[in-house]
């Protein structure tokens, strides 16, 4: 088996389905790019290059390359959605939400409810977060939970290259919105992906790992960070289990409520910032569902709550790392001893 990075396994899922079904699209700005330009039409294939090469087999009806207007792109997202294509949007990065919001908010996610169940709008939102390239604090937050909190919208944070793939066939055969949330600075990391198409049910967190000490529970690209922290933790005679939920909503509480309940000692990782946070739900879920099984407070490790800093050294400082999160794991572990 292969290995790919997740930009390779994103950009498989999208080839065969387009093949598979020609009423899948894709839109975005740039999706295919150099216009005008000496070479082959689609040199640039999105921000990140996810979307190259698709143009030139599937043309300019199915690769369309929009203006600079995210409401516009959404706008026709979900229109197209609901009159029997499924389109697969690019929001370049996740920090442009407002000026698409209404859009998803109250219209493409009450859809199916508004219509008494006789609407589908299988559309797929595919945008990037996260910080860790300088690209300062209009292109690098973490929005996953304002997506999280709307009735109507799957929400997937794909954390390797396996399990983007199988999620993004998923989210786009899935009936309903789905924003794909892909982390702008775990691109390159790869893992071995079957050529073959294949499916992750939402609403299935992972084992990525399993210890009797302490339960990380991780989200999108900080489960590297979490596997790393195990390493670590591991040379002090400290086992982890990792869990990692691949979708927020749905959310998979029940194997998060397991794992607590296995060790009684959680640390809950998210880049974003903490008010109001995935971190401070899960850890909210935990004490309500698992408080008798708890050896410890459970700690959240997050960013702190300021926007994401230009300057690379306090960048460094806003993430979250191993490190911060084999200090929250030491802690727990040894509370009250």
């Amino acid at each position: 088996m292969a290995k790919k990075t997740i930009r390779e396994a994103i950009n498989e899922a999208l080839r065969q389905e387009m093949e598979r079904d020609e009423t899948v699209i894709l839109m975005g700005e740039d999706i295919a790019g150099g216009a005008g330009l000496d070479g082959e039409p689609d040199a640039i294939g999105g921000v990140m290059g996810v979307t190259k090469g698709l143009y030139a087999t599937f043309g300019p009806e199915r690769v369309i390359d929009t203006p600079i207007t995210e409401s516009a792109i959404i706008g026709l997202a979900a229109g197209s959605a609901v009159t029997g294509l499924r389109p697969v949007a690019e929001l370049m990065f996740v920090d442009f939400l407002g000026v698409c919001f209404d859009q998803i908010l109250n219209q493409a996610a009450k859809f199916r409810y508004m219509f008494g169940g006789k609407a589908k709008t299988p559309m797929v939102v595919r945008t990037t977060y996260g910080g860790g390239l300088g690209a300062a604090a209009q292109h690098s937050q973490c929005l996953y939970q304002m997506f999280t909190m709307v009735p109507g919208i799957k929400v997937v944070i794909a954390s390797n290259a396996y399990d983007a793939k199988g999620l993004m066939i998923q989210a786009i055969r899935d009936d309903d919105p789905v924003i794909f949330f892909e982390h702008k600075a775990r691109y390159d990391d790869a893992v071995e992906v079957p050529d073959e198409p294949y499916t992750i049910p939402f609403g299935e967190a992972k084992y990525v790992r399993e210890g009797d000490d302490a339960t990380i529970i991780a989200i999108g690209g900080m489960v590297s960070e979490a596997i790393k922290a195990a390493e670590i933790l591991a040379g002090e005679g400290i086992d982890t289990t990792i869990i990692d939920p691949r979708t927020t909503s749905p959310l998979d509480v029940d194997t998060i409520l397991e794992a607590a309940e296995e060790t009684g000692r959680v640390v809950v990782v998210d880049e974003a910032n903490p008010r109001c946070s995935i971190a401070a739900d899960i850890a909210g879920l935990i004490v309500g569902h698992a408080f008798d099984a708890l050896k410890a407070p459970v700690r959240q490790v997050t960013a702190p709550h300021t926007p994401v800093p230009f300057a690379p050294e306090l960048e460094r400082l806003y993430m979250p790392d191993a490190a911060k999160i084999a200090t929250a794991v030491r802690d727990v572990v040894n509370h009250g001893k």
